[in-house]
């Protein structure tokens, strides 16, 4: 069976059409030392081993694709697609790389490399998220615009930002891949960073698969709804003399004012709620001051 294009691809080609082999920029050799790498790159880690096989493939057979750049100042380029590639013909000692350049505004760089990227299907959901994130905070889109550019549904891009809530503990789990993305939606449902922490960490332990965390997050949320909810301590009831003393410095004062403890043991707040009732109380006590 034919492998079935997937919407992904199409938006990669809208953006970054394919260049005829004899256009100005495609195919041009720039010097591996004029090139840096994209701040704003969505992948975060880079499996050194993938690295080390790529450099050899390269030794063998020579950079087979190449790396799209955009210039940028004092004559320098920055990756938009391929810094996987960059950092693997490095290692394999290339002095120079074939590169297709092409001038891209900043949009237009971030969403290539992240389609680009989630193309690869290896991008862990957190730096996913990250990228989704970036999109949305940099070039103001909303999610469902994100979701457009990106082929993908609005509640599949809203579920992976949700990740992004989870405690930063169970973020570098989910990062490591120690636990997988269903996982860590299952734990983004909780309300409790406590308990998403807690069952992240039996899930590793215990090697839980996601409908055994589910089960676990259910029966945990089942007996936190049934525990009674917390009864507000009343104030108890302040004795005669108290009660008058407080009515006294509310009356003195013209201000709210709060008396609690005993008659041995207790403390006087008074309140205010403007800079007038503040004057005033201010000129009361250097009145009593100067008596």
């Amino acid at each position: 069976m034919p492998k079935k294009t997937r919407g992904l691809a199409r938006g990669l080609d809208a953006l970054l059409p394919e260049m005829d082999a004899a256009a100005p920029g495609a195919g041009q050799e720039i010097a591996i030392g004029d090139i840096d790498p994209n701040p704003d790159q969505p992948r975060r880690v880079f499996s050194e081993e993938s690295i080390q096989q790529l450099a050899q493939s390269i030794r063998d057979q020579g950079m087979l694709q190449p790396i799209l750049v955009t210039p940028v100042s004092g004559g320098r380029y920055r990756i938009v697609a391929g810094e996987r590639r960059w950092r693997a013909a490095r290692e394999a000692g290339l002095n120079a790389v074939p590169c297709i350049v092409r001038d891209l505004d900043v949009v237009q760089q971030m969403e290539i490399a992240l389609i680009e990227n989630l193309q690869r299907e290896d991008l862990n959901p957190i730096e996913v998220a990250q990228g989704i994130q970036s999109l949305m905070k940099q070039c103001g889109y909303t999610q469902e615009t994100v979701a457009q550019r990106l082929s993908k549904s609005r509640p599949a891009v809203a579920n992976l930002l949700r990740l992004l809530t989870l405690p930063e503990s169970v973020i570098a789990m989910v990062r490591q891949g120690t636990l997988s993305a269903g996982h860590a939606r299952v734990l983004a449902g909780l309300d409790n960073d406590g308990m998403k922490v807690t069952l992240a960490n039996r899930t590793i332990a215990e090697g839980w698969s996601v409908r055994q965390l589910e089960t676990a997050a259910a029966l945990l949320k089942q007996d936190a709804a049934k525990l009674p909810p917390k009864q507000e301590k009343k104030p108890r009831a302040l004795p005669a003399e108290l009660t008058e003393l407080e009515t006294l410095c509310r009356e003195t004062f013209g201000l709210r004012a709060t008396l609690t403890g005993t008659a041995r043991k207790g403390k006087i707040v008074l309140q205010y709620y403007s800079q007038d009732e503040l004057e005033r109380l201010n000129e009361l006590l250097l009145q009593m001051h100067e008596q």
